[in-house]
């Protein structure tokens, strides 16, 4: 009698350990399926590099700015220079002394009361460009505006575009345009996901009785002091890493690029969903604290 309980006693002894052994084991597997995901090397997207790799890079310089932090700067044959290759007295880089040559004055037409105006309304915040995108009209609406938004010079601002704005963005590439204007490509801190950019530009300068003369020169003059002797040229800079600012200026919509090539340089224009602007920038704070 006493050994058949024994025997009774090691038997049940045995399926308990066969079932502890089990469920030890299934839940070590659902561990390690649950987390693989999480660190799975494909679960974190790449970040959207700037510059491509087979830029044609026409030339490469270091500055250090005031606050001593170094950025590099490299200079970039873009694909709306196709005019200027037929040309091969016109392709060396702009140096900074043949930027400033154009001078400060706007020198264009198109949309020039918008341009050089700034809009009659209090300042939004934003803390992230997406944010501020979202905001905005959709671009249709923009494109079939009653009454329809026009590149003549008179052409104003229209309900859509008088919005002040303030948001914290970074620099990855500026040029100079034949108007005089900066135009400056600004983005979402690096790594961010999605990528995003978007066009804002200083103005050339109106006439020194216009409104807005005193705050679109101070914002110029911002600019140039923080770049000095690197200031850009016709061709596109890039900056590494991209440059922290934060701007302020009114919102602008680009009528002109409604249809065909977006603005800006091609490696980016995949990445700039709307043809909206910041534009004049009226304030402009680098590396920001």
């Amino acid at each position: 009698m006493k050994l058949k309980r024994k025997l009774v006693f090691v038997f049940c002894l045995f399926v308990f350990s066969l079932f502890i052994g089990c469920r030890s084991a299934n839940q070590q597997s659902n561990t390690t399926n649950t987390a693989q995901p999480a660190t799975s090397p494909s679960a974190t997207p790449a970040p959207f590099v700037a510059l491509p790799q087979d830029a044609r890079v026409l030339q490469t310089r270091t500055f250090t700015s005031g606050k001593q932090k170094t950025y590099t700067i490299q200079t970039v044959e873009d694909d709306r220079e196709l005019a200027l290759r037929a040309q091969p007295s016109a392709r060396e880089v702009m140096t900074m002394s043949a930027a400033a040559a154009g001078g400060d004055k706007f020198r264009g037409t198109a949309r020039k009361a918008a341009k050089l105006s700034i809009a009659n309304a209090q300042m939004e915040t934003f803390s992230d460009l997406q944010v501020l995108i979202n905001s905005l009209a959709p671009e249709a609406a923009m494109a079939n505006h009653v009454p329809p938004i026009t590149t003549a010079a008179n052409s104003n601002r229209v309900a859509e575009e008088k919005r002040n704005v303030r948001v914290l963005v970074f620099l990855y590439a500026a040029s100079k345009e034949d108007d005089n204007d900066f135009h400056l490509i600004l983005g979402r801190a690096p790594g961010s996901a999605p990528a995003v950019y978007f066009t804002m530009e200083l103005s050339g300068l109106p006439p020194t009785n216009s409104p807005a003369f005193a705050k679109l020169k101070a914002a110029r003059t911002a600019f140039k002091d923080f770049f000095g002797n690197d200031l850009p040229g016709s061709r596109y800079d890039f900056y590494s890493p991209p440059i922290p600012v934060e701007i302020e200026g009114s919102l602008f919509f680009d009528i002109n690029h409604v249809t065909g090539s977006r603005p800006g340089p091609a490696s980016l224009r995949p990445k700039m969903p709307v043809v909206w602007e910041v534009h004049p920038i009226t304030r402009i704070v680098f590396e920001p604290e």
